[in-house]
């Protein structure tokens, strides 16, 4: 029997069978209807697409915070028709095998260092897409915050920003100067009145400038030793974005040590396939 994994974004759907080491045997993709019946149909359609008449031995998915990896009850931000939607009673109740899920920059950042083979003791991954988001591994599992394991949110931290737009600077959390605000897929379009692909030089730059600011903080207050960053926007511009940012990051640290900075190899299917693995650890009864 297979592993199944669902990757739930605010743009698209995916799922997949493979293996718990993240090997991918089939995959489906779908765009992200706005009514949640509708996405959690969509769900179950092409989870049976992938299944092909088997039977799933565990499952896990991917989905964007705020949620409770513990109870599964999900509420992604960027979905705002899916609020508290009891997903992993859902779907055990549907497949009939155990079921995990976390957020989205978590399992892909379990995913990167498990299928990356990483060997850094603190790897953290960012994801530049819809949104944004960061994911810490620490000697192999997920760092989690306190209060029942809160997610920490790098994307919400406040920086020094270059943009030529500054009022159109809004964050969908609802606090001002955000990271995510500034360099996320959203955040890029409502300053620049079109998608990331269609930056000139200079508006790129901005996004590099502010991007690095982050990193600056974050490699500042987690001390990582290596940061990843994947997502769409960030393999759209690739190696260019990634120098510009941790070039900033180092001219601006201070104090700590200055990670290493580097593009996922991983590409689009990061976060899916650390679903697999998600998934695999689950049923082992392996705290991720």
């Amino acid at each position: 029997m297979p592993f199944l994994a669902f990757d739930i974004g605010g743009t698209k759907l995916m799922a997949a069978v493979g293996d718990a080491d993240g090997n991918v045997l089939r995959s489906v993709r779908r765009p992200t209807p706005l009514d949640l019946e509708e996405g959690l149909a969509a769900l179950d359609e092409m989870a049976a697409e992938v299944l092909q008449g088997e039977r799933p031995i565990a499952i896990g998915a991917t989905a964007g915070g705020p949620l409770d990896w513990q109870t599964g009850v999900v509420s992604p931000l960027h979905q705002p028709r899916w609020r508290d939607v009891p997903l992993k009673a859902r779907m055990e109740a549907k497949w009939q095998c155990p079921f995990a899920v976390d957020v989205d920059t978590n399992v892909a950042a379990l995913g990167e260092y498990v299928i990356g083979r990483h060997t850094e003791s603190r790897s953290l991954y960012l994801t530049l897409s819809t949104g944004m988001g960061g994911g810490f591994v620490v000697n192999g599992e997920i760092y989690r915050g306190g209060f029942g394991g809160a997610h920490p949110e790098v994307a919400h931290q406040a920086v020094p920003f270059r943009c030529k737009h500054p009022e159109r600077v809004l964050c969908e959390c609802g606090a001002p100067d955000c990271l995510e605000a500034l360099v996320s897929g959203n955040g890029i379009a409502r300053i620049y009145g079109k998608p990331a692909a269609e930056l000139d030089a200079d508006e790129w730059a901005e996004v590099g400038w502010n991007l690095g600011q982050g990193l600056r903080n974050i490699a500042t207050i987690y001390a990582p030793d290596l940061i990843v960053i994947g997502g769409g926007i960030a393999h759209g511009q690739g190696q260019k974005l990634i120098d510009a940012a941790a070039g900033v990051m180092r001219e601006h640290l201070r104090i700590v040590p200055a990670p290493t900075v580097q593009l996922s190899a991983l590409g689009y299917d990061t976060a899916l396939r650390g679903a697999l693995v998600l998934a695999g650890r689950h049923l082992e009864g392996v705290t991720p």
